[in-house]
């Protein structure tokens, strides 16, 4: 065994795994879209990591800003000015659009929807916070609480307030619907939730968390209306509308955040991976300008040590520069396009496959063991011969890395990633597809 390996398991605990059944791969250098292991071979991240390696592996620019900012001043407390901090407040508040807004900096992901929670239910006196099945939005206490997938489990029974809701999943709606069209789909779900927030008291509710796209549950894309109307309600109801921007922002889906692309604002925003591309831990939440403006006169409840950290601010004014120098916006017309019409071809091409999702380059392929009645390959949170493992375990021999989650593949890799370096990975896919189809 390696040594770095066996030291590895010695005294590492790994993220969601029982510890024993563990052989993680041992990685020496990375590059662009790809990294290699202590053999030599090479992997292509096809998931950008967890979908936070935007912009890729070695980016000097972003490197550049995080060792000039560790030469100056490294750390400082978060009460403290710096032209770090408010460069990237700037930058960041620029991108949304959000006139008037501010930024609460925190490490990541998860601690952004837990001072958001915190935020949400002090400007407007409510308690409860509604999110939606199949979402991820963090594991700490209160994120994994608003989390609706298997993995909220490890934070039951967890605190009071936490209520859930049925979004857009046309693929997997209960078998009475017959939607004709993408306005049926959204009217059906927009009357679920409607009644939920009349059966919990409108009164009662501070927020409204959703994924603008979700992520790793299978890159669920709702209609327009359905964002819109999600709006109409919160402005009906006095209900705050919060965007989880963690991994469908930062360009993944071409634009700069992914609410961007169905003609709404929310209130809140909350974001962490792509801003620094993982090179060094950030994460925020942006509040509209009424939300500030309250917290003027209100002492903020949220604090941390480590809260706009110089580093992680100096690496997002570089990362933001550098989606703007690399033209990665249009350069993802081109890339999502390819990605797309591949993706779109499995549909017909392989019976393992159910249906594709795809934005920019934001993916997912749904695997069937038949495609008539839609039956997943492996039964809702359970693989109990452990077949999406082996088929993974067949995507990363070949050297394509990803993850998947359910029955999902997820396709995300570097927004860098050339139309060529897409076309070769994806012939990977296709092949261990047609394998996938012997299977089933």
């Amino acid at each position: 065994m390696s040594a770095i390996r066996e030291k590895s398991l010695k005294y590492n605990i790994h993220s969601w795994s029982a510890q024993g059944a563990l052989k993680p791969i041992v990685v020496t250098k990375a590059e662009g879209i790809y990294f290699w292991d202590e053999d030599g071979k090479r992997y292509a991240d096809m998931s950008s990591q967890l979908v936070n390696s935007n912009l890729g592996h070695g980016n000097k620019a972003i490197i550049d800003a995080i060792c000039e900012q560790a030469q100056k001043i490294p750390f400082m407390g978060p009460g403290f000015a710096m032209d770090c901090r408010s460069d990237a407040a700037e930058a960041v508040v620029e991108l949304t659009g959000l006139k008037g807004a501010k930024v609460f900096f925190t490490n990541a992901g998860a601690e952004a929807n837990e001072n958001a929670i915190k935020i949400a239910r002090q400007f407007t006196g409510k308690q409860k916070v509604f999110s939606q099945y199949r979402c991820y939005h963090g594991s700490s206490a209160g994120a994994g609480m608003l989390t609706g997938e298997p993995r909220h489990f490890f934070n039951e029974p967890g605190g009071p307030g936490f209520v859930k809701y049925d979004g857009p999943y046309a693929y997997r709606a209960p078998k009475a619907c017959n939607f004709e069209n993408e306005d049926d789909v959204a009217d059906f779900y927009l009357e679920l939730l409607e009644n939920q927030i009349l059966y919990e008291g409108p009164e009662n509710i501070a927020g409204i968390w959703l994924e603008s796209i979700v992520g790793s549950n299978g890159i669920l894309i709702a209609p327009v209306k359905w964002y819109q109307g999600v709006r109409a309600l919160c402005d009906k109801y006095e209900i705050l509308m919060v965007a989880d921007e963690v991994m469908a922002g930062w360009y993944r889906t071409g634009k700069p955040f992914a609410f961007m692309n169905f003609d709404y604002q929310p209130d809140i925003i909350t974001f962490a991976k792509g801003v620094t591309c993982g090179y060094v831990p950030l994460g925020g939440v942006v509040v509209k300008e009424e939300i500030a403006k309250f917290f003027d006169e209100t002492a903020l409840g949220c604090g941390l040590t480590y809260s706009a950290h110089p580093m992680g601010c100096a690496a997002a004014v570089a990362t933001i520069k550098e989606y703007k120098d690399q033209d990665i916006e249009n350069k993802m017309k081109v890339t999502g396009k390819v990605l797309a019409d591949i993706l779109d071809g499995y549909v017909d091409a392989h019976p393992c496959v159910g249906e594709v999702r795809h934005i920019g380059l934001f993916s997912a392929i749904e695997l069937v063991k038949d495609k008539a009645t839609r039956e997943p390959i492996v039964p809702f949170g359970k693989d109990p011969e452990g077949l999406m493992k082996k088929i993974l375990g067949m995507l990363v021999a070949e050297g394509f890395w990803t993850y998947t989650h359910e029955n999902m593949i997820i396709v995300a890799p570097p927004l860098i990633i050339s139309e060529e370096e897409l076309k070769e990975q994806m012939a990977i896919m296709d092949k261990v597809l047609d394998s996938v189809d012997k299977m089933i």
